[in-house]
């Protein structure tokens, strides 16, 4: 009978230790979540590689395509790169609600990023298109957001980018009494305002 009552005070110290090594677990997982953001500053941006990209990919798709289009490259202070064109008939590289010209962003900045250690975020524009797009959207919103809160009636806009499902969003926030979701998949998402008082 002595033996078991020996037993039982070495069991009791032993779970001691465990709590500590619990503690010490918990701080080790804590400390790798600091790290990747860390990490991410450090990657070294290549802006004169990208840059030379993006001009060496876009003169080669234009020339494809038999049109004479002027492109300028340049970095921001948030390190992004802004690629404007200009010529003739710009209209076609726009595209229906801009989509020619988001598919020339993406693959560009497909090309870019390859082999570039820093993500590169490249914006390419024309004739000031995203700016006009973007007052545009916000106009659109407002007036559907202040029409919903008199019929009370939800409206269902046009399948969009995420970017300018953003921006409707950001501008229906802004109108007390409407609220804004989206719904669907892409390419076909789309957003929903309504009231937030319905019938």
């Amino acid at each position: 009978e002595e033996k078991p009552v020996e037993k039982k005070p070495e069991r009791k110290p032993e779970n001691q230790p465990q709590s500590k090594a619990e503690k010490e677990v918990e701080v080790k997982k804590e400390e790798p979540q600091a790290k990747p953001a860390v990490t991410r500053e450090k990657l070294p941006i290549n802006k004169e590689a990208a840059e030379k990209d993006a001009k060496e990919f876009l003169e080669k798709m234009f020339a494809a395509m038999d049109s004479e289009v002027c492109i300028k490259t340049s970095f921001d202070k948030d390190d992004n790169l802004n690629i404007e064109l200009s010529g003739k008939d710009m209209g076609v590289l726009i595209g229906k609600r801009g989509q020619t010209l988001d598919s020339i962003q993406y693959l560009t900045s497909l090309v870019v990023n390859k082999g570039n250690a820093g993500y590169v975020r490249v914006k390419v524009d024309t004739e000031n298109y995203r700016a006009r797009r973007k007052e545009t959207l916000e106009n659109l919103a407002k007036n559907i957001a202040f029409k919903v809160k008199r019929t009370k009636k939800p409206v269902f806009l046009e399948p969009m980018n995420p970017y300018e499902r953003r921006i409707i969003h950001a501008t229906v926030a802004t109108v007390e009494g409407a609220t804004s979701s989206s719904i669907g998949e892409e390419p076909n998402r789309r957003v929903v305002i309504s009231s937030t008082n319905p019938v």
